[in-house]
């Protein structure tokens, strides 16, 4: 990790992150428009031309060790949520490989979604640097840094939050379960590629964008190894 983050992990986590989470690199750079009092969610999710989930929704994914069930939040995160629900519908997530798996010196986290993983031809070393790629347009499909504040109507985009006191008005956080958007160091660079937490990561809280939660199934979460597979994905519940 570089700059800002740095300062912000223990010893252990930054030498962990720096030599095993290159997609999590970060650079100070602030692109959001401040929050308008008149904006809400629609108006946002119309402005951005973005598919919006409103409300919450229910998926599963179903892996070779077994089903985690996820409940997506479009209150708090709805171009995030609506994204990863038009994926999940889309089926591009069935059949790729979670690739990143980080649960010692400690429990880290589980990455995967990426569209490259579930080509066979796709080299190995490769895996991580996938991004969805719309079949109609044939442009790559990327979201905005996606971050709510509880005192706000409207989520901030492409905003590192980094002040204590908007820390601590977080709508969602990195907890045990707890799934967000993978990116690189550009704050509009998420794709598909996600992460789920498997402990409570607070230095990584208001630098990517949390959409939703594990509601059952961290058993599986915990049994899933590198080179395991998304078979299927399904939407239970919207």
């Amino acid at each position: 990790m570089r700059n800002n983050l740095n300062k912000s992990l223990s010893l252990g986590s930054r030498k962990l992150l720096n030599s095993t989470w290159p997609f999590f690199l970060l650079l100070p750079l602030f692109f959001s428009c401040g929050k308008k009092p008149q904006e809400n969610i629609q108006s946002v999710c119309s402005v951005n031309n973005r598919t919006c989930l409103e409300g919450k929704a229910i998926i599963t994914i179903t892996t070779n060790r077994g089903t985690i069930t996820l409940e997506l939040d479009g209150d708090s995160a709805p171009i995030t949520s609506g994204n990863f629900l038009d994926l999940v519908n889309k089926g591009v997530y069935e059949r790729t490989v979670f690739h990143r798996i980080i649960k010692t010196p400690f429990p880290f986290v589980i990455q995967g979604g990426d569209p490259l993983s579930k080509d066979p031809k796709t080299n190995k070393i490769n895996y991580g640097r996938g991004t969805f790629i719309d079949p109609i347009s044939g442009e790559v499909q990327f979201i905005p840094l996606e971050i709510k504040l509880k005192n706000e109507n409207v989520p901030r985009y492409n905003q590192l939050i980094n002040h204590p006191s908007e820390l601590s008005e977080l709508q969602l956080l990195h907890q045990r379960g707890s799934i967000a958007m993978a990116r690189s160091q550009s704050l509009n660079s998420a794709s598909a590629q996600f992460y789920i937490a498997l402990k409570p990561l607070p230095e990584l809280d208001g630098r990517f964008s949390v959409f939703g939660k594990i509601i059952k199934g961290l058993d599986v979460l915990d049994s899933l190894e590198e080179g395991d597979i998304i078979l299927k994905t399904n939407l239970l519940k919207k």
